[in-house]
């Protein structure tokens, strides 16, 4: 007997609740997947306009700053990239060298070398915008700087794409890079270190892209190796991997801009040898661990050999010139028994670096913006690029207490410390889920950070981390994915991530909007400037 249902029962719960609806991103996430050519549109409009706001940030008025950053080495780097580019090795300047510089006299230098501790290929860099806009002012010794900055910002964004599958992603990553205090002020100087970083980026580029391609060919080949149930005891040998000998060109270059590119080249070259004992591991290979060091063997082979004819080709001018430093060392005692058969000039170059080496080792001075290694994540001490204060009345300036023009690179605090917790949550979520995702980002991390925690007493600074920038914005990215929510989550869910995502990249915008002034040489006034000393180690 079947009994008619009560008029007033309460109904379920749920049914009071309204229903849910999808998220504004869902929905244009929905409509931009039912449409090929609005992805089309979407995944190449997205990061174009935001590489245009990072053009912007780093170009406007570029030369503002008319000076040569005496605290700092764009003292050195614009001026040895002149002689450079007129004389094809650097060469000393007498004492009152800046003043006349920058008054337009550029051609002041002598026919002596300079002694230096970087290898020349930034500031080849450098002299190719001096080369094609004049010495003259800032446009030319900062312009290539400038555009590497910007063109960084892509190469994020490209990485970003293949690592999280989303453009819109990508485009976070990328857009909290264009608008970071840290990565705009250091483009904007004629440094070497935003060089270093387009190249480094571009070496995991180039190695993701080999891992995109190799990682099949090894699943499918031993597949078709297997005989029966029985798995073969040695997998392929692979050659053909041009993208290891492009990361080689690229991390060649990076090591001459500077040496700690050699750190990355050493760290990607164990990545490799590591996702290949894995990936073999994986498919069955019996002999796995040999294999894989067979497999290194040729990787090796593909990777450091041209990275280190691109660094010997850096060296061009030097070799192909007689009037560098150290130039002719080993004419007087060239060397015998096993090395004799290498040319004089190689010879010469090799005691040169020993020279440079033992300097570079004892940079240990003191420094009012020095900040060693464990200090960096707590951004304890942010460098000053550059500072200068008029008083009221001076160049234009309309406040009582003065105005300030600075260049700080300092990045935005908030998306710093983000950073800094992304990394320490993406360390937990490889732990735990073994993502082959996080170990490429966590050794991005560990190359180019890692290494400076064991020169406790060199002479560096909090600026030498925009190499790291871009992978903590990567953590970051993942992180910030994370809290949108996944795609199997439910629409309540993802609308309370999404909104905060949306409200944690507002608040970084306003705070990148404030900062801007004084990463960027413009004139604020003195209380404004004062307004942006959180902590008081950063006067």
């Amino acid at each position: 007997m079947t009994h008619a249902p009560r008029l007033d029962a309460d109904p379920p719960a749920e049914s009071l609740l309204p229903p849910a609806r999808a998220s504004l991103y869902d929905r244009f996430s929905a409509r931009i997947g039912a449409d090929r050519r609005a992805q089309r549109l979407y995944a190449w409009l997205g990061p174009a306009l935001v590489v245009a706001l990072a053009a912007v940030l780093r170009l406007w008025n570029l030369a503002a700053a008319h000076d040569l950053m005496n605290q700092f080495d764009e003292t050195y780097y614009v001026k040895d990239a002149w002689s450079l580019s007129q004389l094809g090795y650097e060469a000393a300047w007498p004492a009152e060298a800046n003043d006349r510089f920058l008054a337009g006299d550029v051609n002041i230098f002598t026919a002596d070398p300079a002694f230096v501790i970087h290898p020349p290929l930034g500031k080849w860099i450098i002299a190719l915008g001096m080369m094609v806009l004049g010495p003259e002012n800032g446009w030319g010794w900062r312009i290539t700087t400038a555009l590497m900055g910007t063109a960084a910002v892509l190469l994020l964004m490209l990485i970003a794409r293949r690592l999280t599958g989303s453009t819109t992603f990508a485009v976070i990553a990328g857009l909290l890079m264009a608008v970071d205090g840290l990565a705009i002020s250091m483009s904007r100087v004629a440094l070497l270190d935003t060089h270093l970083m387009f190249f480094v980026l571009l070496g995991f580029l180039f190695v993701l892209l080999d891992r995109e391609r190799t990682m099949a060919r090894i699943a499918l080949t031993v597949a078709a190796r297997y005989d029966g149930d029985d798995p073969p005891a040695w997998g392929p040998l692979l050659w053909n991997r041009p993208w290891i000998v492009a990361a080689g060109v690229a991390l060649g270059a990076a090591s001459a801009v500077k040496w700690s590119g050699a750190w990355v080249l050493a760290g990607l070259g164990v990545y490799l040898v590591v996702t290949d004992a894995l990936a073999r591991r994986r498919a069955g290979v019996l002999f796995w661990p040999s294999d894989a060091i067979r497999q290194g063997v040729a990787t090796f082979v593909l990777l450091v050999p041209v990275a280190v004819l691109v660094y010997i080709a850096s060296w061009s001018g030097w070799l192909l010139t007689d009037g560098g430093y150290d130039r002719h060392s080993a004419d007087a005692s060239p060397a015998t028994g096993l090395w004799s058969w290498v040319p004089l000039a190689l010879q010469s170059l090799w005691i040169d670096h020993t020279t440079m080496f033992g300097a570079a080792s004892r940079i240990t001075s003191g420094h009012s913006y020095a900040s060693p290694a464990w200090q960096w994540p707590l951004l304890i001490r942010p460098t000053n690029i550059y500072y200068h204060h008029d008083a009221l009345g001076v160049d234009g300036c309309a406040t009582g207490n003065g105005c300030s023009t600075a260049i700080a690179s300092i990045p935005n605090p908030l998306i710093w410390y983000a950073g800094v917790a992304a990394v320490i949550y993406l360390a937990y979520r490889f732990v735990i889920a073994r993502d082959w995702r996080y170990a490429f980002v966590l050794t991005g991390i560990a190359v180019t950070y890692v290494p400076w925690l064991f020169y406790p007493e060199r002479t560096i600074f909090q600026f030498y981390t925009v190499l790291t920038l871009p992978f903590m914005l990567l953590a970051l990215t993942f992180a910030l994915r994370d809290i949108a929510g996944p795609r199997h989550a439910d629409a309540y869910r993802r609308l309370t991530g999404q909104r905060l995502v949306l409200v944690f990249l507002a608040v970084a915008l306003a705070l990148s909007a404030f900062w801007y002034p004084v990463v960027s040489a413009m004139q604020v006034p003195y209380d404004f400037y004062r307004l942006h000393i959180w902590l008081p180690t950063w006067v």
